[in-house]
């Protein structure tokens, strides 16, 4: 019975000093960063050329919604690279969709514009 319950702590001492040395590997490995992006463009009239103020600029499929200012400029911050489809929707104009829009690093600005509803 003693050489059960001597093997038993051997054991358990062993795989203790097993998990933490696993442990301390594990602290070593490089952290991965992800990488975001900023999404950004001007939203004017088709017709005039005006800057067009307030105007709602969604990310399909995400929770992103933000609005357009004074300027009609527009800015989302921390997204991750890829493929967005952008809607772009005001009062009294045709919505824009802008399908599989490649988001990343050299291409980050878009520029919409929107036709007056008739």
């Amino acid at each position: 019975m003693k050489k059960i319950i001597l093997s038993l702590m051997v054991l358990a001492i062993l795989g203790v000093l097993y998990a933490d040395n696993e442990g301390a590997g594990s602290k070593e490995k490089p952290a991965i960063t992800t990488q975001t992006i900023s999404l950004s463009g001007k939203v004017i009239d088709y017709n005039s050329g005006e800057a067009l103020t307030g105007v709602e600029i969604t990310l399909e499929g995400t929770q992103i919604k933000i609005y357009t200012d004074f300027d009609g400029k527009f800015e989302i911050e921390n997204i991750k690279p890829g493929n967005y489809n952008i809607i772009a929707a005001y009062i009294s104009y045709d919505k824009s969709l802008i399908e599989n829009f490649k988001a990343d690093i050299e291409n980050n600005e878009v520029n919409i514009k929107l036709h007056c509803l008739k």
